[in-house]
Order: C-alpha cells, then structure tokens, then sequence
C-alpha cells in the first residue's frame, strides 16, 4: 500500500518541482500603429511630443539591462501618458500594451517621480522674477482687458482623491468631497507659472497662498517690477494681489470689476483645459494622497510642454472647467490678511488711475 502511494505521489511531487516557464507577450507599440492624430487622442501627444518627453525622463526610468523582457522608456511614458489621459483602471492599459497590471503601477509611478524630479520641474514651471520676463507678462495681460500690471491670475481647485486612511476628516473640503486644493497662476497664455498640489481639501486658499513660495517672492520683493496677481474674494486684497470689489459703486468700482473678471477667467479656463487634457484629474483619483500630489504636478509639468509644442485641444477641451471657481470664496477674506488697509489703498490707486 505504501509502495503505491509513493507512486501516485512521485508524479505530483515532480510536477511541483518543475518552474513554471514564463511567457512574454508581444507588446504593443502604439508609436509603429497609429498616426499622429491617433496618438493625440489616446495620449494627448503626437509622435514628437511623446518623444520629446521620454527625452526629459529617460536617463532617470531606463532599465539597466534587457533582462526579464524589461519595457523600454518610450513603452513606459506612452504607458503613463495613457493613464493621465484616461485615468482609467490600471489593468486596462495593461490590456491594451500587453503588460501585467503591476508593471502599469510601478511604471506609473516610476514616470511620475521622473517628472517630479526639481530639475525637470523648474525648467518647465518657473515663476518670472526677471524685468524682461514681468513687463511680457503683464503686456499680454493688458491686451486682455486692459487691465495693467498683471503677472499671473491665481486660483484654487479641488482634485478628488479615493478616501485616505490617514487624517480623513482633513481631506474633507466644503462640498463634502476628499481632495487635494489645489493652487495655481497661470499667464495670459494658459501656461503654468506657479503650482502648489500638497495641502488636504479642507485648506482655505488664503491659508495655501500665505503659506507658499510665491507669497514669500512677493513679501521679499523679490520681483524687481511692480506687478500683482488677480484672485477671486476667496482671498485676501493685498498690495501685489488684487481682488474684485463685493458692493461695486457704479462707474470705476464697476469697470474695474468687469476687467477684473475678463482677464481672471483665463485661470479658470486653463483649469478645464488641463483638467480634460488628463481626465484622471476629472474623476476620483484612487492612489494615496502623497502620489495623487506628485501625479497633479506632473500632469501641470506636462501641460506645459503641450502648450511649449503647440499640441491642440480637443473640440471639448476648451470649455470653461466646472469648478474653476471652487476656491473657498465664503466672502471677503480681507479679515485674515496681516495688512488689508495696505492692499485695498493699492486696489483704490489703480481703480483711480486707470479706469
């Protein structure tokens, strides 16, 4: 009886020894099958583009060796391109290339850090500090609506993000959503100046700013020509941030007012160009809050470098974003500023002299 157990084992136990012999699916390469429309619409790049990009990151997500069928750069950027366009589930763009879903995960966030990276992200989001750079700035605003010195419009908007596990109540912002807030200054042009993603969705705005770089830039009069910003009443009225009068008087108040909201709407439309240039930041972005940070930026870094290659907009990529104007604008936050009789004497000054 033994002896005939060890027969019908001895099949088993040698079934179990032998390694399962690994299998590599032919990938696809959406570079070789489709055109440069084609590409645009799934990846929201052309050939150039995309390869312009795996240029910038290549040096820091290139495997080492071709070992293990390991995906080349220009696979994993097209892999990355195609969840910050979509923002769908991992596994489908597993599917579509022919990868395992954890390899889409870890290429994900490989690209991510890639472009997080503070070299790439200064060469491609900078704020003017130079003369030259301030008096181009504030003439193409000034063709807007002929609204003077203007450097960049401000505003805040709340990217969903899945319920974190840590700090929840602090995610939680006023419509009752988990998110991230948020900051960004764009030019005339819709381009990124400035972006702040890391503060949790029950952060005020005028908290956000008061606590950034570019607050520190303006205190320190680091900008070498007098210039402000514009924002919505979510924040305070300072000296280089000019905000819309609550109660207009007619005449000046007024016109001050409809040139303030002309030449402020540019941020609320680069909002919802970015935001349906890469629709992962349209839905609910299920990744822990730290990487939902690093992916908002990269998609900013990589707004920029479609706007620097005059990539075009979709036909529904140009309409206004929804929650453009999502800041905390509860009212006039002059009452949290450290000096609002200096920011609002500066707002009357302009109000005065040019409209």
């Amino acid at each position: 009886m033994a002896a005939a157990n060890g027969q019908n084992n001895a099949p088993q136990q040698f079934v179990r020894a032998l390694r399962r012999e690994r299998i590599f699916r032919d990938r696809f390469d959406p570079l070789q099958n489709y055109d440069g429309f084609e590409l645009y619409q799934r990846f929201r790049f052309d050939r150039e583009g995309i390869l312009f990009i795996n240029d910038i990151v290549k040096d820091y997500i290139a495997p080492a060796t071709g070992r293990n069928h390991s995906l080349p750069s220009f696979l994993q950027v097209l892999l990355a391109l195609r969840f910050y366009a979509t923002g769908k589930m991992q596994l489908c763009s597993g599917d579509n290339f022919n990868v395992d879903q954890s390899t889409v995960s870890r290429v994900i966030q490989r690209v991510t850090n890639a472009l997080n990276r503070q070299e790439v992200v200064t060469k491609f989001i900078s704020f003017p500090i130079s003369a030259e750079a301030v008096r181009k700035h504030q003439a193409d605003f000034y063709a807007v609506a002929r609204f003077p010195g203007v450097i960049g419009a401000i505003d805040g908007t709340h990217i969903c993000i899945l319920r974190p596990s840590i700090n929840e109540p602090e995610f939680v912002n006023r419509k009752n959503f988990h998110s991230i807030n948020v900051q960004i200054v764009v030019d005339a042009n819709s381009r990124i100046l400035d972006l702040v993603a890391r503060w949790p969705g029950s952060a005020h705005d005028a908290r956000i700013l008061r606590e950034s770089g570019l607050a520190r830039i303006f205190e320190a009069r680091m900008v070498p020509v007098k210039c402000h910003l514009l924002g919505d009443s979510g924040y305070p009225c300072k000296n280089w941030l000019l905000t819309p009068y609550l109660n207009p008087l007619p005449g000046q108040q007024t016109r001050y007012n409809s040139a303030h909201k002309t030449t402020r709407c540019i941020v609320e439309r680069a909002i919802g160009q970015w935001k349906r240039r890469f629709h992962v930041l349209h839905g609910e972005i299920r990744l822990r809050p730290e990487r939902v940070c690093k992916l908002i930026t990269a998609c900013g870094i990589l707004h920029n470098i479609a706007k620097l290659l005059n990539m075009p907009q979709l036909d529904n990529d140009d309409d206004d974003d929804e929650d453009g104007d999502d800041g905390n604008c509860d009212g006039d936050a002059n009452s949290i500023q450290e000096d609002p009789v200096d920011g609002r004497a500066y707002r009357t000054h302009i109000v005065c002299n040019h409209f």
